[in-house]
């Protein structure tokens, strides 16, 4: 064969090998594996360290979640790096970091929107190799960083996020959620409304106008309509951040409805409450907030949050049944001096379960640990087993039912809620393909 035949040859050989390894995440080369190099792995851990990027909403509606979401993130990664808490209670941490790496980490503040959160996260990808990313408490800016994580190849344990939109339609590879799906809060909510406040209802509702609200209200209006007979008295979409919502509660009022159902959230739950009280909408009708802000009843008082039924992620007095909550919340309390919310609760926990797959995949490659991710192991956390589903990377967890107190019921001073129930995961979890969820690829 003619040498220059022959060096062609080899050319398209080489270029059909690396086309190969851009496809691949490994190549089998003799006895050994040698990995490619995906998104900021391995450049991001060559040190030392490992570096985490959390972006939080420190400003705007959902400024005090955020703040309180951030200590759930700085607990658990002291408590990684130096042993302690809900670390040692888990399988394979150590205390001494992340496979031998300490944990370091940076956050911006997303000011409750999309484009600042992905900002800051390109900045966290491209200049400090973040080699995992975290963080959101909407679910309009989790989605569009999910987007990112996908198309950089970073894995992303998604903060606060309630739209069933997370880990459906647009779910991703490179995405995981520990938060209930709204699918999930709702189903578990239903029969509890049904039972307390009875069929065949007309409920008003007041939705926020974005995929949460709409998210929520699509899946709790229909469930309560097919099982229990409730109606749609008036449906009133307002825009996150609104402070004036008299026209809203208005046309609630005049509604007829039995049922007040106020999906606002943060500082715009607090201020539509209040307002609702002025209109009256208190003394007609029956309280329902299905996803309850961790901060609305130090915003609205016990004497509007009492009667109201709604879901949280976490409640702090499931300390008193679950041994791991009870490690959370002592030591978030000896730091914070103050009991933890549910951002909190997933800041940590989403924190325990990234640090744990590292370890029993004995590697920081993205593919290595979305796979361990997805193989469904357990952990035992604040809140319960928890585990991930392969499909479309929603956590299997419980979900906390709840009754805002009587002053006079309340035993200390945010001693909010009386927990009814704690509905197991497996009995609210959305079926195999609900919204057509497509994972994308690996690499």
């Amino acid at each position: 064969m003619p040498e220059g035949m022959k060096r062609n040859l080899n050319r398209r050989h080489v270029l059909k090998a690396g086309a190969a390894a851009s496809v691949l995440p490994f190549i089998h080369t003799g006895k050994a594996f040698a990995e490619t190099a995906i998104g900021t792995w391995p450049a991001g851990v060559s040190g030392d360290t490992a570096f985490v990027g959390v972006t939080i909403p420190l400003t705007g509606p959902y400024s005090a979640d955020g703040h309180d979401l951030l200590k759930g993130y700085e607990l658990a990664i002291e408590q990684l790096n130096n042993g302690g808490g809900v670390v040692s209670k888990q399988p394979n941490l150590t205390g001494k970091g992340v496979l031998g790496k300490k944990v370091v980490y940076k956050y911006a503040d997303s000011q409750t929107k999309p484009n600042p959160a992905v900002q800051a996260q390109t900045n966290y990808i491209s200049q400090d190799k973040a080699i995992m990313i975290t963080g959101s408490l909407s679910s309009a800016t989790a989605i569009a960083v999910e987007k990112l994580a996908q198309r950089e190849k970073v894995l992303n344990m998604v903060g606060c996020s309630g739209a069933n939109e997370t880990t459906g339609k647009d779910c991703v590879r490179y995405g995981f959620r520990n938060q209930p799906s709204a699918y999930m809060a709702d189903l578990a909510l239903a029969p509890t409304l049904g039972k307390h406040l009875g069929k065949n209802l007309k409920a008003a509702y007041l939705v926020p106008d974005y995929v949460y609200g709409h998210s929520v209200f699509g899946t709790l209006s229909e469930i309560m309509a097919k099982d229990y007979g409730w109606k749609v008295a008036t449906q009133q979409v307002a825009p996150l951040g609104t402070t004036n919502f008299s026209s809203y509660l208005l046309n609630c009022v005049n509604s007829g409805a039995d049922v007040f159902v106020n999906i606002t959230f943060g500082a715009d739950a607090v201020s539509s409450t209040k307002q609702a009280k002025q209109f009256g909408l208190m003394a007609k009708m029956k309280q329902v907030q299905p996803n309850v802000s961790a901060f609305l009843p130090d915003g609205i008082g016990a004497e509007l949050m009492q009667d109201t039924y709604g879901t949280l992620d976490f409640w702090w007095t499931q300390e008193d049944t679950d041994p791991m909550a009870k490690i959370f919340v002592d030591d978030f309390h000896k730091k914070y001096s103050y009991h933890p919310r549910w951002g909190a609760h997933i800041g940590y926990t989403q924190m325990m379960f990234w640090a744990e797959a590292v370890e029993r995949a004995k590697s920081f490659n993205p593919v290595k640990v979305i796979k361990m991710l997805e193989s469904g192991f357990k952990l035992d956390l604040p809140g319960g087993e928890t585990w991930y589903r392969s499909f479309d990377h929603q956590a299997v967890r419980s979900v906390p039912v709840v009754l805002g107190k009587k002053p006079s019921e309340m035993k200390s001073k945010d001693d909010y809620f009386e927990i009814l129930e704690l509905v197991p995961g497996e009995k609210v979890m959305p079926p195999k393909g609900f919204q057509d969820c497509k994972l994308g690829p690996y690499v």
